[in-house]
């Protein structure tokens, strides 16, 4: 809460969504997101001076992924605070400005992906992580690529050592409104539901 006003300095993920003009955008486990498709790379990077401008405006700083066939505009949560109360605005703006210059939003391409590393009892490999990727600690038990490019781990202890039990993993996340559909295609080339928790 920031105390000189009584408005929330974070919102969750649900109030993101609700707000008006962010039906392009989606939250997964990096926080806010859009995938902005593109004809070319000049195209995606008329993209780019638009964004800066609502970074400026509204105070946040974010990711942005610019490739010849998209851009990528993420809020990263720096800070581990949660998500910016100024987000939907910001994200409201970015959409509003790709559409003005005919750039499409996909979310079906709006993904993060976390790999969790199973460690046995008594053993902390984090700094070997550390020093192997050049990654960064965060928090007391995850690390992540200084410029949030690379997937964030996380160290998850294992006790007992039981074999064939909670090895390390990867964990995709999707727009809720996509699951159903990355499930089923990992599942057509012959992917097994192990558990559907």
């Amino acid at each position: 809460m920031d105390e000189s006003t009584n408005a929330p300095t974070s919102i969750s993920a649900a109030e993101v969504h609700r707000a008006p003009g962010v039906s392009d955008w989606r939250v997964t486990e990096v926080g806010p997101h859009a995938v902005f498709t593109a004809a070319s790379l000049a195209q995606a990077a008329e993209l780019i001076a638009p964004i800066l401008a609502a970074s400026e405006r509204f105070g946040i700083l974010p990711d942005i992924d610019l490739r010849p066939e998209a851009v990528v505009v993420r809020v990263a949560d720096r800070t581990q605070d949660g998500i910016p109360a100024a987000a939907p605005q910001f994200a409201a703006a970015v959409s509003r400005a790709a559409a003005e210059r005919g750039l499409t939003a996909d979310p079906s391409l709006a993904q993060s992906v976390g790999i969790y590393v199973a460690q046995h009892s008594q053993v902390d490999v984090r700094p070997f992580f550390l020093a192997a990727l050049g990654y960064e600690p965060l928090g007391e038990t995850d690390a992540i690529d200084p410029l949030r490019c690379g997937p964030q781990l996380a160290f998850n202890p294992i006790t007992g050592d039981t074999p064939a039990r909670g090895r390390t993993h990867f964990d995709v996340f999707v727009p809720a409104d996509q699951a159903q559909a990355r499930v089923d295609a990992a599942l057509a080339p012959g992917g097994r539901l192990v558990d559907d928790t």
